[in-house]
């Protein structure tokens, strides 16, 4: 049973308040921060090591919804989006969703975190390397765009992303160009976001808990506690993002990545 003590808000917000940060300075979203964090937070309020992933899969992913509205009117209002393209990759992108959150009501939570880990050590491993894809080809039609956009929903749902990890190096290499890749891949997030949070409500629901608020693998008060501080120090990250080195912050933030999800993984195994 998750208890709403004075000590877990405060360890709600400044969660939130580092992935708002980090969100605005770096340029990533905030399921590899706080899939870990809210992992560990919810084994020490004695939630059972078989539910515990399923729910901080959850609420991260509910936890996005905010910061990527937010992200997508902003690259909006800079006409960074291209929205014929939004259209076109958004019904794959609902389907890959809502299709991984039912896998994952049904996977073991040492299964998710070897996932998820994994995962995170690509992202790191890219972060740390500054990979960039070469543009090579033309954005193909709608129907190879459903299904690249499917698998971008899946694997987003599985790690609770918004898909910019994913979605910018896929545009990228179809010789869209950066901004716009960003902007889109920004509106794309919010689709994410959105049918993953209901996923996780919906196949979580029939989960036993004495734990209040709690909806499917969904905490509303971590979300809103989360989302309510990120969406105010995000605007400060992207300042600081014009005075800091970001190539080395990016190098540590890929070593500490590393380090959450080995902790991670190690807590759950």
């Amino acid at each position: 049973m998750i208890e709403l003590t004075l000590q877990t808000i405060l360890a709600f917000m400044l969660l939130g308040a580092v992935v708002g940060f980090m969100a605005g300075l770096l340029g990533i979203g905030g399921g590899g921060i706080m899939v870990p964090v809210l992992t560990s937070l919810l084994l020490s309020h004695n939630v059972p090591l078989a539910d515990v992933m399923h729910i901080a899969l959850g609420t991260s992913m509910a936890s996005i919804i905010v910061t990527s509205a937010a992200s997508m009117i902003a690259h909006h209002q800079h006409q960074g989006v291209i929205w014929e393209l939004v259209k076109k990759i958004t019904p794959g992108v609902l389907f890959g969703t809502v299709f991984a959150t039912y896998w994952v009501s049904v996977m073991q939570a040492e299964v998710l975190a070897i996932f998820f880990s994994v995962f995170m050590a690509y992202v790191s491993i890219q972060m740390f390397l500054n990979f960039q894809v070469k543009p090579e080809r033309k954005l193909p039609d709608t129907l190879p765009l459903c299904f690249a956009g499917g698998g971008i929903g899946a694997i987003s749902a599985l790690v609770a992303i918004g898909g910019g990890t994913l979605t910018v190096p896929y545009l990228t290499w179809h010789n869209i160009n950066l901004k716009q890749a960003i902007g889109t891949s920004a509106a794309v997030g919010f689709p994410i976001a959105i049918a993953g949070t209901i996923g996780y409500m919906i196949n979580g629901w029939s989960y036993q808990s004495n734990t209040e608020y709690l909806y499917g693998y969904v905490y509303l008060p971590a979300v809103l506690l989360i989302s309510l501080v990120s969406y105010t120090t995000a605007p400060m990250g992207a300042k600081m993002a014009h005075q800091l080195p970001i190539p080395i912050l990016k190098k540590i933030f890929a070593c500490f990545l590393i380090f959450l999800s080995l902790k991670m993984l190690l807590s759950i195994i």
